[in-house]
């Protein structure tokens, strides 16, 4: 399928979307190589940029035309609003995000020039993200067609928040990501929907990958099955430069590996989010998880030809243009 083919997609964007989860303040420099213990190196200037999983997948997915509710909490700081004045420029509602005493959430890079890359992450506000403010917001939360979730708040808080959108009938998609191997099985049997990459993926069914990386000749037979033993009945795995594969047992074509999309990557930070963003807009729209990830993949190429996370997301023009080649 054709980009034009795929990227037509963009104008079936109508959906309405949730994301509960996190909003960082990026706090980046880059240096020739990364400091040992206790050594201080001279690094370039320090840019700040809006950043945190959840905040990105709800811009990559407003941008593109979705309708999107942000839940979660800013700190007290001068970073709180900086957060909130990103996302509203995205074109996501943040009216229902709550503020507390502190600092928002932060992260420290620092960037080699070879692009390896140290992060610490200070959960700062997003620590707070309760489940009593779940339960304060859920009828709002459960406005939206799809529910999206990834794991940088508190467990407990991202199981009552599938539970509550699964009991609802909104389909929950749940991002393994930072990545535990222990998902609390009430968690698993309030979502509908895995997306991780590959090595997580392994781990998290104990399959081994493939030694040389030929993920095209590997038995996602054999990953369906266990995926389903798990507890899914559909999961997108990405491949990074490779791709992604759609397993979805509920398809008449249970198994679909999405082609990679080319591009000059200048930095693929939030690149992921941007996938996820993409999924979820898709999906809330009413298309098929395959059709959502074929279009993720244009996006997410997108968002590497540009620095930053959300500073590099596109909107649906900016995509058709980048791609009409």
């Amino acid at each position: 399928m054709g980009a034009t083919e795929v990227l037509s997609a963009l104008d079936r964007i109508h959906g309405t979307v949730s994301v509960i989860g996190s909003m960082n303040a990026d706090y980046t420099v880059t240096a020739q190589r990364l400091p040992g213990p206790g050594e201080t190196i001279t690094g370039g200037p320090l840019q700040l940029l809006p950043g945190g999983k959840s905040g990105n997948q709800a811009a990559a997915a407003a941008r593109i035309g979705a309708t999107v509710q942000m839940f979660g909490a800013v700190g007290s700081d001068g970073n709180a609003e900086f957060l909130l004045g990103a996302l509203a420029e995205a074109g996501v509602n943040t009216t229902h995000v709550r503020r507390v005493l502190g600092p928002s959430g932060t992260t420290v890079i620092t960037v080699d020039a070879a692009g390896e890359n140290t992060i610490v992450y200070s959960p700062g506000s997003n620590a707070q993200v309760t489940v009593d403010y779940v339960e304060s917001v859920r009828e709002a939360l459960v406005r939206s067609s799809v529910l999206g979730l990834c794991l940088e708040s508190p467990i407990e808080t991202v199981t009552a928040a599938a539970r509550i959108c699964h009991e609802a009938g909104v389909k929950v998609l749940l991002n393994d990501s930072p990545f535990t191997p222990s998902l609390p099985a009430e968690l698993v049997a309030a979502s509908d929907i895995l997306l991780v990459n590959e090595h997580e993926m392994a781990q998290l069914l104990g399959i081994d990958e493939p030694e040389d990386d030929d993920w095209d000749a590997f038995d996602w037979g054999h990953v369906l099955a266990e995926m389903r033993s798990f507890g899914f009945e559909q999961a997108i795995v990405t491949l990074g430069g490779d791709g992604s594969v759609v397993l979805d047992a509920t398809a008449e074509k249970p198994i679909q590996r999405i082609a990679p999309v080319r591009v000059k990557a200048v930095d693929t930070t939030g690149c992921g989010d941007s996938f996820m963003g993409t999924v979820l807009a898709g999906l809330a729209s009413d298309m098929t998880l395959s059709e959502s990830a074929q279009l993720a993949s244009y996006v997410s190429a997108y968002a590497a030809t540009g620095y930053g996370a959300q500073a590099s997301y596109g909107n649906a023009a900016q995509i058709r243009e980048a791609f009409a080649e």
